[in-house]
């Protein structure tokens, strides 16, 4: 399958800071690839590196075949980059706003109205087009943001956590626009907190620390996780966690609302030692029942 994104061997530092060290990775063409991890794992700065808004310390980096330091004017042709704080303006309409980055990529008026017509329709933005940017909601806006990044049809769409503080409904439709533009056979990189959109990516990448710590299919990431798996339903699960990690046998504890992810080596005996642990306290026996890991369990405790 034909690459379109390669990272060979990576580094950028901000004084003794590493952001990103040692990368390397290949995304091939029309793959939707997500890069997870936590606050100043290094995701910005690899996304910004790509679009060639900063310049690798050392390595190479190639989209679409071409170098990003040395060849930006030809990776500016074919990419789309959405970043956290994509710039619309409040006091255009979506249309203007659409017809504004339509010029700036110098989109001749002949091509422009069917550019037009078929974002609206992609987006479902159609009935809004004299709405003011500054009016929509935030699942529109990024919608609309989208639409001005892709007024030129790129081949590469690179997304820096776009979906940040939108609602959920807003979520699950951007991410089926992505969907269907990834049919379509445009390659997207994309980074997200949201470990449901991770799971609706070809492939997944959990960095951390500037590096990446795994890359795979995320329905082959729970393999990994090293332990069995129990889910402990309890009242209060946050004052129970320190009691159920000094049982013998607990490798892990996670807190997910009012439940605990539990890791164990044998799931009968861990599941007697927790009740018992709790039950000592004269509190009812909690709900327990062994789970098959998600994305978020395998992360965390690699990240741990």
């Amino acid at each position: 399958m034909e690459r379109e994104i390669r990272i060979d061997n990576v580094e950028k530092k901000f004084g003794g800071i590493t952001a990103v060290s040692g990368l390397s990775l290949q995304v091939s063409a029309g793959e939707l690839f997500g890069l997870i991890g936590p606050d100043g794992a290094g995701k910005t700065t690899l996304i910004r590196m790509l679009v060639g808004l900063m310049r690798p310390d050392t390595g190479t980096l190639e989209v679409s075949g071409f170098d990003v330091v040395r060849e930006l004017f030809q990776v500016k042709q074919v990419i789309g980059y959405l970043s956290q704080r994509f710039s619309l303006y409040p006091d255009l309409t979506v249309l203007e706003n659409i017809r504004f980055y339509g010029g700036l990529f110098q989109i001749v008026r002949t091509q422009m109205r069917s550019r037009e017509e078929e974002l609206l329709a992609f987006s479902r933005l159609g009935p809004f087009t004299r709405r003011r940017a500054g009016a929509l909601s935030g699942g529109m806006k990024q919608k609309l943001a989208l639409c001005c990044t892709l007024i030129h049809i790129p081949r590469v769409l690179f997304l820096d956590e776009p979906t940040t503080g939108v609602d959920p409904v807003s979520r699950r439709e951007f991410w089926d626009l992505l969907a269907d533009l990834r049919g379509r056979g445009t390659t997207i990189f994309v980074s997200t907190a949201y470990m449901d959109e991770a799971a609706r990516c070809d492939r997944v990448g959990l960095m951390y620390g500037g590096s990446l710590l795994m890359v795979d299919h995320p329905d082959r990431v729970p393999d990994k996780y090293p332990y069995r798996l129990l889910e402990v339903k309890l009242e209060e699960a946050v004052s129970h966690a320190p009691l159920v990690e000094k049982i013998p046998g607990v490798r892990s504890v996670q807190v997910f609302g009012d439940r605990l992810h539990v890791g164990v080596e044998q799931v009968d005996q861990g599941t007697r030692q927790i009740v018992d642990a709790i039950t000592a306290g004269g509190e009812k026996p909690p709900a327990v029942r062994e789970i098959r890991p998600g994305l978020e369990d395998v992360f965390v405790e690699m990240i741990r």
